[in-house]
């Protein structure tokens, strides 16, 4: 059987497109299908929708969250849930398309690999900013972390049961699905494709979200930042030293006490401004430890489609 998981958040629009462009990819491929909805908390009648569909079609469930989790909650709850021999991550608004499933099952099925994954080819209606710092996000993480990412991965990808597992063996609160998926190793093939615009509705991710979630898969995955800050203020107390020992060989030679209130001042903010950028990265990862020992459930279940659906898709 294969599981496929797809997180919705205020997705009731998209749900009946991705369900009847899904349908023929299901005949497509000789396996049984099971779909897993994930309703992370939505405030539209993405659950009503949800609902209806796990009622009237066969293999189709949902899990319904008390409250907004997030999306790596909700990839989480659809891994530990999913059934399947073979699992597939994707979205529903059909910026992964559907009918490259097919291809993808065709590959992990005869070929020796335990993940086929996907990526953009091109960034092209995405905007210029995002596009921009996206692709200097990958250039950052790859040279700082020892986990690999693939520049324009998605997190559609279908992968292997023993792939799964190790994936769910990952007990941390702090969740990077694009790390972790990199992490754990595994035999993974990519298949390229360009990029597709949003069938219905508007993305949930602004600048700012994803710029703060780019900052959790840095932090997650390198050490570095707590480095640079290390380096930076080693390098800092070296430059001051210098400047101190100057100021008072000057001073014994010339007889002439240094004088310049602006450039002290200038030097007081340079310095403080390195301690203060110190201690965001150090907090950062200390807020990291904070939430790790609490050890919160990464979400909270508060409704539950039947297991067993019988009606026909």
């Amino acid at each position: 059987m294969i599981s496929i998981i797809i997180p919705c958040y205020n997705e009731e629009e998209t749900i009946p497109f991705y369900l009847k462009a899904i349908a023929p990819v299901r005949h497509q491929v000789s396996e049984p299908f099971e779909f897993i909805f994930v309703n992370d908390g939505s405030t539209d009648h993405t659950l009503s929708v949800l609902r209806k569909a796990s009622t009237d079609l066969e293999g189709v469930r949902f899990i319904s969250f008390s409250r907004n989790f997030g999306k790596e909650a909700a990839l989480l709850a659809g891994l530990r849930e999913a059934k399947g021999d073979y699992v597939a991550v994707m979205d529903v608004d059909l910026q992964d398309p559907p009918e490259l499933l097919v291809k993808m099952y065709d590959i992990i099925t005869t070929k020796n690999v335990d993940c086929v994954a996907t990526r953009r080819d091109t960034r092209e209606g995405e905007p210029v900013i995002r596009s921009f710092f996206a692709e200097l996000f990958y250039k950052i993480v790859n040279k700082i972390s020892s986990t690999k990412m693939v520049d324009g991965a998605r997190d559609f990808r279908l992968m292997t049961r023993q792939m799964v597992d190790a994936i769910l063996s990952l007990t941390e609160y702090n969740r990077f699905s694009k790390g972790l998926f990199e992490w754990v190793g595994f035999e993974t093939e990519y298949i390229a494709y360009d990029n597709v615009e949003r069938s219905t509705g508007t993305s949930k991710w602004n600048f700012w979200s994803l710029f703060s979630y780019s900052i959790d898969g840095i932090i997650n995955f390198s050490e570095m930042p707590l480095n640079i800050a290390s380096v930076m203020g080693a390098l800092a107390c070296l430059f001051s030293g210098i400047a101190m020992i100057y100021i008072i060989i000057r001073t014994l030679v010339f007889g002439d006490p240094t004088s310049g209130w602006p450039s002290l001042v200038t030097i007081v903010l340079f310095v403080g401004g390195l301690q203060l950028l110190s201690l965001g990265i150090i907090g950062k990862y200390i807020s990291k430890i904070f939430l790790e020992t609490k050890r919160r459930p990464n979400y909270i279940i508060k409704e539950k489609s039947d297991e067993d659906t019988s009606s026909k898709w």
